[in-house]
């Protein structure tokens, strides 16, 4: 049985971690409401810009003059995954659900013979692949979106991505984050950006057709306005994907601290009924031994 005191040390212990996760709950929360408003209100703009990109791509389909971010290289043989992580943990299984899927994704392209490569962004992202794919990690950026994701850091990372698929080192990219659903529910989302493809596509794909009562006029070029909005579409949707990662992360970390205030007061109550009955079965024990003393006088 362990002694009073190093139940003390322990109940003491407890407490001090239970104000600690207390405190990140109510910090998360209050980061939470900003994160989500700011996640929920680029939705609209990043969606919409798709969607009229899926229309200008439909009006160059077959052309040879389409760029090439909407082409494409013609070949599916490099990958790279652009995984958006946390720079931080205590979040729950924020970063692990990403990694997870990462893990998985490469797997799959690797038994089908394709070339993968992984463009981190986030810290704990890089040091949980680079226990497995280490040597497949080409460029790491941490430290982004430190106060708020911003669309200049974004823009950084497309024009940076735009410029390594310029110089043929990929054939295909996709980004890899959280979008966030609610404080207990975040979807690992892969969302191909080169070469562009829009929801439609994909639904096409799947035998679903939408319907659109949109029409567009363009001026003064369909290739000329894609040369233009295809890299700005690129820097928005990892823009978009650095807002839903953040809010992601608010909530996750929100419901974690959550559970692991509950759990820490569960176990200070344990402990606490542990250490009274040790303190009772010592005064107990005491008491025997002054009465037994008194006997014997």
């Amino acid at each position: 049985m362990a002694s009073l005191k190093s139940l003390r040390l322990r109940i003491n212990s407890v407490k001090q971690t239970q104000k600690i996760t207390s405190a990140m709950k109510l910090v998360a929360a209050s980061k939470l409401r900003r994160a989500q408003e700011a996640a929920e209100a680029a939705r609209p703009y990043a969606e919409r810009m798709e969607r009229m990109l899926g229309s200008l791509a439909m009006a160059m389909a077959g052309r040879e003059d389409a760029p090439r971010l909407l082409a494409g290289t013609g070949d599916d043989q490099t990958y790279l995954l652009l995984v958006c992580t946390a720079d931080r943990g205590l979040c729950g299984g924020f970063n692990s659900s990403i990694v997870r899927g990462v893990r998985l994704k490469v797997q799959e392209l690797q038994n089908s013979g394709k070339k993968v490569k992984i463009y981190t962004v986030g810290r704990k992202g890089r040091e949980q692949l680079r226990r497995e794919f280490g040597e497949l990690i080409i460029e790491h950026k941490q430290g982004i979106g430190r106060r708020g994701p911003e669309f200049s850091e974004a823009e950084v990372i497309g024009e940076q991505i735009t410029s390594m698929f310029e110089d043929g080192q990929f054939d295909v990219c996709t980004v890899v984050y959280n979008r966030f659903q609610s404080v207990m529910s975040q979807i690992v989302t892969f969302q191909q950006l080169i070469p562009f493809t829009s929801e439609q596509d994909k639904n096409k794909d799947e035998g679903e057709l939408e319907t659109s009562d949109s029409a567009y006029d363009f001026e003064p070029d369909e290739t000329l306005i894609l040369e233009d909005i295809l890299p700005r579409n690129l820097g928005v949707q990892v823009f978009r994907a650095l807002l839903e990662n953040a809010a992601s992360e608010q909530g996750a970390r929100m419901s974690a601290m959550d559970n692991a205030t509950r759990n820490a007061g569960e176990m200070i109550e344990k402990v606490t009924l542990e250490y009274n009955r040790s303190r009772q079965a010592q005064i107990t024990k005491e008491l025997i031994e002054i009465v037994s003393g008194a006997e014997a006088l």
